[in-house]
């Protein structure tokens, strides 16, 4: 089921970056190699199967913004937070040190304040997330939004300051039914987890 949820999902973004392509205004596509920390350790945890002691991790990633028009972008989105862990496999046995990833791609939609050489933002986006420990991963739906300001001392050369916050579905299961004049509704327990991460990128604008 989450293959296929990640193909649905790979295609979606696909379709959104495709689209925007036919719409490239004069400004050029902006490539960000973006670097910094992210907070919340909730995903470590669960793809070790047990509590460990990370908070948090860097984050590593780039994005990609493909420019349509008054401001509005198509934006990608790829990054990977990575942490070692100490974990006790079995109760009498010596901590392993595991290496745990989350990795995260999204798609969306960036709007732009401004159009001059400081440009605050706000994004929203959706995708897939990836957590793994060792050889054993697992995919689940997110969310992400945020907001930032490009900063563009020249034309073809800038720096992003971006705010994050992504919501992780684990998983949502139907909880009770509640019919009402012949209509029914399935109450659901969600599962989210929750991360913050705030990056700094050099933006290339290509052409």
């Amino acid at each position: 089921m989450f293959l296929a949820q990640q193909r649905l999902i790979g295609t979606m973004i696909a379709v959104l970056l495709l689209g925007g392509i036919q719409h490239l205004s004069a400004q050029g596509v902006e490539l960000a190699p973006v670097g910094g920390y992210g907070f919340g350790g909730d995903l470590f945890n669960l793809a070790a199967g047990r509590v460990v002691d990370i908070d948090g991790a860097q984050v590593r990633g780039a994005l990609v913004d493909i420019p349509l028009s008054d401001g509005l972008h198509v934006e990608g989105l790829f990054s990977r937070q990575t942490g070692d862990a100490l974990v006790a496999l079995q109760p009498f046995a010596p901590p392993v040190r595991l290496r745990v990833t989350v990795d995260r791609w999204q798609g969306g939609e960036l709007q732009e304040f401004g159009g001059g050489r400081i440009r605050p933002f706000a994004t929203g986006m959706l995708g897939i997330t990836r957590y793994a420990a060792g050889a054993d991963s697992e995919i689940r739906f997110s969310l992400g939004a945020g907001g930032g300001v490009k900063l563009f001392p020249m034309a073809h050369l800038g720096v992003r300051l971006d705010g994050r916050v992504s919501a992780t579905l684990v998983d949502a299961d139907g909880t009770r039914a509640v019919c009402v004049n012949r209509g029914c509704a399935l109450a659901l327990h969600l599962n989210v987890l929750w991360q913050a991460e705030f990056t700094a990128g050099l933006i290339v604008k290509l052409p």
